[in-house]
């Protein structure tokens, strides 16, 4: 629900959530704020001491299992907090389907209406933590004036408290929760509560009372007998937990959906052997009342009912894999996903230090660590052959994790790592399984000892194999990337050849989306007689592209050596273009060069004009008459201009990728393209076309690809 981000232009006080000081700061701090604007549940967070993490100290309202993905989060975590802390401002997430949109992952985890706000707990030098607060579906799309300068004007008092307690040696520690008490507490043996217990006895349906944590606190005969339980039996355990047949995750996240949007519920169970219950639960600010009866309707007779597993299923686990596996969607390549696991995983489960190994050719490679202040510790593994018994190669080679509470555990059973120099104290040894076969093992280490209940085993197991599937994608596409690479640069020249009285320059940059492979080329190609320039642009960014994009390319290269005319040239290429029966269009610039005589003729098919850039920094967009895309008509004809090209002009040739891109208008692109040429044409042209590309707001977020060429007539041929 919450997070941080590096990068702040403020400074960040480290305050540990475990230094005692003697009173509840940040509860009542919490209490007080949650109050003044009527949330239902709220928390505070505070960074870590090494000023990495964020940690929650304090939840109210609702049980912390609700955000036990974002108890403790990395810097980065795409969320709420992160955002508000980076720009130190409020958040405000107005309801589901802006949360969707602004933040899937918690969306993912926490698919209910509800609104949320986020606010920084910082003083005009530190930030110290954040704050959140959320508030039921009804809430109105708007945080109102007044909601917002009550959590802002809270937020700047708790900093300046906070700023005293560093100041006095006396830094915050976590504090408990705060959670409403058992609805029935403290009245039982009142005579209106005998008399409503006496009510509730007579009435035919079972009435149940939860508290926060779903567990039952109350609950009539009538109850009992639906359930199949004695009530003795189900107090004090949570609904879904209370039988069998009402063991699945689908309807704890019912009672999710209530307690979170503070809107009715209800689901329908099916009771063996064939009997269809009604539940609908009524949620409050202390708990839920369930209604339990007979399903009158039940459109799904035929759906078998949940599995009947005896163990419950916990919140968190749910909470944990579902958020995760939002943030492991989203990594491309393989240290994309290394990234991640430091970003996300690693922070939430507690450890220091991760590792991700692979293997090649029965060697064992490591893709990637994080946290460890000498990397020869971990790199010193690389290559090592699987054989070699260390827990590394033996769960990669086994499947089968490894959990190591102490470092006299691991040592005892793998003496060889007593001469690794690393000061962790215990490790987590994940294996990594895609498609049923090992791809690699995620090591997570820890600064102390550390147990690993068999909750908490379960919980990252599950990760594994989401990190495993991540990794299978994130190999599969770097090979990719690597023979796009290759097949790209294959394509384009390796170098421009020299050509009397002209000097170029040129610059290829592909798409940031995609396969990071594309159509966009340029050639110089010199003659005995007058040399030649060309750009183009073919249609697509994949191989195919690339491929045909290579065609035209040595196309235009056959047709100028053996003396066409750029007319010729153009026609030529089209008809080849369309003989060889492709799908694909091009476009494309040609140009025929003299220097001597300081004119260059040109022939253009459907591509941006050029700019010409005169020795007196005038900039002139050169709209040449032109033909149509080539590949389209076979008896389209392109005409032809001269252009002037005196020593000093410089001839600016780009592909559309340059200027264009969503949101921003091409003739603005291209104007603000002319006067940065007029501004620095006369640099040599290297730095002039690093200026260029660097300058264009297109090439920073590229949905296409970007070729550039320059040419810049000299004096003396």
């Amino acid at each position: 629900m919450v997070g941080v981000s590096e990068g702040q232009a403020a400074a960040q006080a480290p305050l540990t959530a475990r230094t005692r000081v003697g009173r509840p700061l940040l509860s009542l701090a919490l209490a007080s704020m949650m109050d003044e604007v009527h949330a239902h549940s709220g928390a505070v967070y505070l960074l870590a001491a090494d000023g990495s993490v964020l940690e929650m100290a304090v939840m109210a309202g609702l049980p912390r299992a609700f955000a036990a993905p974002w108890e403790r989060v990395g810097l980065s975590a795409p969320i709420p907090v992160a955002e508000a802390v980076r720009e130190r401002r409020l958040v405000w997430v107005g309801g589901e389907q802006e949360m969707a949109a602004r933040f899937p992952r918690i969306a993912v985890v926490l698919p209910y209406p509800f609104a949320l706000a986020a606010v920084p707990i910082a003083t005009e030098s530190t930030v110290y933590g954040a704050v959140f607060m959320t508030w039921p579906g009804s809430h109105p799309p708007e945080l109102s004036s007044r909601e917002r300068d009550h959590l802002t004007a809270g937020c700047d008092r708790l900093a300046v408290r906070l700023e005293r307690a560093v100041e006095e040696s006396l830094p915050p520690h976590a504090e408990p929760d705060l959670i409403a008490g058992s609805p029935m507490g403290g009245v039982a043996d009142t005579l209106g509560t005998v008399e409503a217990a006496r009510m509730v006895a007579r009435l035919p349906y079972g009435l149940c009372s939860l508290d926060l944590h779903g567990r039952i606190s109350f609950a009539n005969a009538a109850a009992a007998e639906f359930i199949g339980v004695p009530v003795s039996e189900l107090l004090g355990s949570q609904l879904w937990a209370s039988a069998p047949w009402l063991n699945d995750p689908v309807y704890e996240d019912r009672y999710r959906a209530a307690l979170l949007s503070q809107h009715a519920t209800s689901f329908v169970a099916l009771r063996p052997p064939g009997d269809w219950l009604s539940f609908r639960l009524y949620p409050s600010t202390t708990g839920l009342s369930v209604r339990i009866g007979k399903a009158r309707t039940v459109t799904e007779m035929n759906r078998p009912g949940p599995p009947h597993d005896p163990a419950p299923s916990r919140l968190v686990t749910i909470s944990q894999v579902l958020s995760l596996a939002g943030a492991l969607t989203e990594a491309v390549s393989v240290q994309d996903v290394v990234q991640l696991v430091a970003d996300e995983i690693a922070p939430a489960a507690g450890s220091q230090a991760l590792v991700v190994l692979g293997s090649r050719a029965g060697r064992l490679h490591v893709l990637g660590h994080r946290g460890y202040t000498d990397p020869h510790v971990v790199e010193r593994f690389d290559g090592l052959p699987l054989t070699e018994p260390t827990p590394g190669t033996h769960v990669l080679t086994s499947g089968v994790p490894g959990f190591f509470e102490s470092r006299e555990e691991l040592e005892r059973l793998y003496p060889a790592r007593q001469a690794m120099p690393d000061t962790f104290a215990a490790w987590a040894f994940l294996p990594l399984i895609a498609s049923g076969r090992p791809v690699g093992t995620c090591v997570l280490a820890y600064a102390e000892r550390h147990p690993f209940p068999a909750d908490e085993r379960a919980v990252l197991t599950s990760l594994g194999g989401l990190i495993a599937q991540a990794l299978e994608r994130a190999v599969l596409y770097d090979v990719k990337h690597q023979l796009a690479h290759g097949l790209q640069a294959a394509l384009l020249p390796h170098s421009l050849p020299p050509l009397p009285g002209i000097d170029a320059a040129a610059r290829y940059l592909p798409a940031t989306q995609g396969m990071d492979i594309g159509g966009d080329f340029y050639d110089l190609v010199p003659t005995r007689g007058l040399a030649a320039a060309v750009i183009g642009d073919v249609q697509g960014h994949n191989v195919t592209a690339a491929g045909l994009m290579g065609q035209i390319r040595t196309a235009v290269r056959a047709y100028t050596t053996v003396g066409q005319t750029p007319g010729e040239v153009m026609r030529s290429t089209n008809r080849l273009l369309i003989d060889l029966g492709s799908d694909l269009f091009a476009s494309c610039l040609y140009l025929r060069l003299d220097p001597e005589r300081g004119r260059a003729v040109m022939a253009r098919a459907g591509h941006p004009p050029p700019l010409l850039r005169r020795p007196d920094g005038r900039v002139r967009v050169l709209d040449l008459a032109g033909g149509p895309l080539l590949g389209i008509d076979g008896a389209a004809t392109y005409p032809t201009t001269e252009v002037e090209l005196t020593p000093g002009c410089v001839l600016v040739l780009y592909t559309d990728g340059l200027v264009e891109s969503p949101g921003v208008d091409i003739e603005d692109a291209l104007a603000d393209l002319g006067r940065r040429l007029a501004e620095v044409g006369d640099r040599p042209l290297d730095e002039l076309a690093d200026d260029l590309v660097r300058h264009s707001a297109t090439t920073r977020e590229r949905i296409d690809d970007v070729a550039l060429l320059l040419l810049r007539a000299r004096a003396g041929g």
